[in-house]
């Protein structure tokens, strides 16, 4: 059922709707979802970096993602909007994995959660922050 840190990503995607939705503290997420069966085969670690430290992080994230996005951070929908957090958070933090990878995850999870053509803005908006973020690994 995909590999350890596709579905940690995954799993991240969904948790971050619900931290959008809700407003929970990341570690009340972070647990419930220890709790799902869901949980099984999947990278720990990568699941509770990527909801803790972008939950922690949203100010930063979001400075970064308007400068990248086409309108209001309060105007994108949930779903686009926990994926472009996501996204932000692993390429401004995570260098250790080439954008490429980043990118074509969230942008199969937005094939999978979002809009029909929710894939399309969260590839233009993260390219955007790689353009940025990652200037020499862009430019290959």
């Amino acid at each position: 059922m995909g590999r350890p840190r596709s579905k940690a990503r995954r799993l991240a995607a969904q948790a971050m709707y619900q931290f959008a939705l809700s407003g929970a503290e990341a570690a009340d997420i972070i647990n419930q979802f220890k709790s799902y069966e869901t949980w099984n085969n999947l990278d720990e670690e990568l699941f509770t970096d990527l909801v803790k430290n972008t939950i922690d992080n949203i100010p930063e994230l979001d400075a970064a993602l308007q400068e990248a996005v086409d309108r209001d951070i309060a105007k994108i929908d949930p779903v686009e909007l926990a994926l472009l957090r996501l996204g932000s958070y692993e390429l401004l933090n995570k260098i250790e994995v080439p954008y490429k990878v980043i990118l074509n995850e969230y942008i199969n999870l937005a094939k999978t959660f979002g809009s029909v053509k929710s894939h399309a803005y969260i590839n233009a908006s993260l390219d955007r922050i790689a353009k940025t973020a990652r200037k020499a690994e862009a430019k290959q």
